[in-house]
């Protein structure tokens, strides 16, 4: 369990944290809440299941990992669980949608579509905080100091606290 919250006081990942997060949480109160020109739970999750064929799970965890994931990942929660998930969502939403448009965004209006080049900077903050977790002011830092501590203080067996010199 420690492996997962586990991180040192190195202050990049918080700015990935903090930045990803912030980029991604519109995009998820869009989706949950209909902020920023979104559609709402009901319109986003019926969009998904109906109009692109996407299981209701899988829908579902999209809606809840970019809204409330990006709110964990501000505070340093489950750094690497809601990293991982956010490279999964940006794989799938390339694959399902923005691999026809080709790697540049729409940015003249000149394609159909977006392309794939904002899915990819997300795949590469995200998989950072993968390997780094969430750094300094996280509170995955706290919690793997708690289960450090835990680990560390416990009470040793009976027969293992007496020490015989052989």
């Amino acid at each position: 369990m420690q492996a997962l919250f586990k991180t040192d006081e190195s202050w990049s990942p918080v700015v990935l944290r903090l930045m990803l997060a912030t980029v991604m949480f519109p995009h998820g109160a869009q989706k949950l809440l209909g902020w920023f020109g979104g559609h709402g739970f009901e319109g986003t999750l019926g969009f998904f299941t109906q109009q692109m064929g996407l299981p209701w799970l899988v829908a579902f965890l999209v809606i809840i990992g970019e809204s409330l994931g990006s709110l964990a990942l501000a505070a340093g929660l489950l750094t690497r669980f809601t990293a991982a998930s956010f490279i999964v969502i940006m794989l799938g939403a390339i694959v399902t949608s923005h691999l026809p448009h080709g790697f540049f965004m729409n940015w003249f209006g000149q394609q159909q579509g977006e392309g794939f080049e904002y899915h990819l900077l997300v795949i590469g903050m995200s998989a950072a905080l993968v390997l780094t977790g969430g750094g300094a002011w996280s509170l995955d830092r706290v919690i793997a100091r708690w289960f450090g501590a835990e680990r560390h203080y416990a009470p040793r067996p009976l027969h293992e606290a007496h020490h015989h010199i052989g």
